[in-house]
């Protein structure tokens, strides 16, 4: 049957949010509806928000999810109504180039639902990262959708289909942080934090984190960083090398994205070391660099999209780690909200008050 939920919508750039009914279609081949119980307030909504990804205005807003299979379209095998699942916005294809050969976690053609949902006028919505879970029940496709253990509760499991996968992944995936490195982390919000709880999970000796707010370095102690920097008081580059014996880190992790931020990553790492990029920059955005640099420090330059996540491996290994208590996936929840508070997070968020709001749906 189609469905009629409440759900938040950005009409245009810059204006607030707003509550509106949502209809939902039935799921067609491949797809499924989901009944979300949990959604975590991204930057990346934010974004959306502002116009700073596209201009297909309305916007669905919401992707970080975790929820129930209510409906499945026809062909679907993998999963049934009933299932507990994250969402996530990399349902690999299976058949492109690069899970050809043997690289899915960068599928090049991810799947997305082929159906549009749309406002009661029929005026159709462009779903955040293709999946729009601000909302009672959205549609996705089937490949969307990751069953985890549901002892997770959805405030905690939703996190992995966005923010705490990207930081995770940036250190553990793409930076390939092992036993005994050094890292650094800079901005120390949601990502940084997970990119940190990363680090320190995979053995990493000395990670360092910056940020300009004390109150998000003293979280970062606490996700596992040894050493902090208020970049609003010192030198970052010249802080970073002495933390680490004057060599600079291993592996250092941009988790702002802008050109100041990744030009101090790139000359906070050691020789050979390596630089992620996991914060997302604006498109106006610009380094300027002398080449020798790049050629005579060596080591990797690096971009990291969703953490270099495959979700059917990581998201079932990350929470049986949570439940195994090796995985501090509750300190990234700050406050459990409800749909009509979505602003106001948005508000806090860029204010630096929270590492994650989280809205909860009955």
């Amino acid at each position: 049957m189609v469905h009629s939920v409440q759900g938040v919508i950005a009409r245009s750039a810059g204006a607030p949010v707003e509550l509106a009914t949502v209809i939902v279609p039935n799921p067609g081949p491949g797809e499924a509806v989901v009944r979300i119980q949990a959604c975590g307030v991204c930057h990346t909504d934010l974004h959306y928000r502002e116009g700073g990804i596209s201009q297909d205005f309305p916007f669905l807003l919401g992707h970080e999810a975790a929820g129930i299979v209510e409906e499945i379209g026809a062909g679907v095998t993998d999963i049934q109504p009933g299932d507990y699942v994250v969402l996530n916005w990399r349902a690999v294809c299976g058949q492109c180039r690069a899970c050809l050969r043997g690289r899915p976690h960068l599928c090049f053609a991810t799947h997305n639902a082929a159906q549009k949902m749309h406002l009661e006028d029929g005026t159709p919505l462009s779903p955040a990262l293709g999946i729009g879970a601000f909302v009672e029940k959205t549609l996705v496709h089937a490949g969307q959708c990751t069953k985890v253990s549901p002892l997770a509760t959805p405030a905690v499991a939703g996190l992995l289909g966005c923010g705490v996968m990207a930081g995770l992944g940036a250190a553990i995936n793409t930076g390939s942080v092992t036993r005994g490195d050094s890292v650094a982390v800079i901005g120390c919000g949601g990502v940084g934090a997970a990119a940190i709880a990363g680090s320190s999970l995979a053995g990493a000796t000395r990670i360092v984190a910056v940020d300009i707010d004390d109150r998000k370095l003293h979280i970062a102690r606490e996700f596992g960083a040894t050493h902090t920097v208020n970049a609003k008081e010192c030198d970052v580059v010249e802080s970073i090398r002495e933390m680490t014996n004057g060599f600079g880190a291993d592996v250092v992790i941009d988790a702002v994205g802008t050109p100041q931020t990744w030009t101090q990553a790139f000359y906070a790492r050691d020789l050979a070391g390596t630089v992620v990029l996991v914060g997302v920059p604006m498109p106006d955005q610009r380094i300027d660099l002398p080449l020798l640099d790049v050629f005579g420090r060596g080591g990797s330059l690096k971009s990291s999209w969703y953490g270099d996540c495959l979700p059917s491996r990581d998201f079932p290994m990350l929470i049986d780690l949570y439940l195994q208590g090796r995985l501090p996936l509750d300190r990234f929840v700050t406050e459990e909200i409800a749909l009509d508070s979505i602003e106001d997070a948005f508000s806090k968020m860029h204010a630096g008050d929270v590492l994650r709001s989280v809205v909860l749906l009955p």
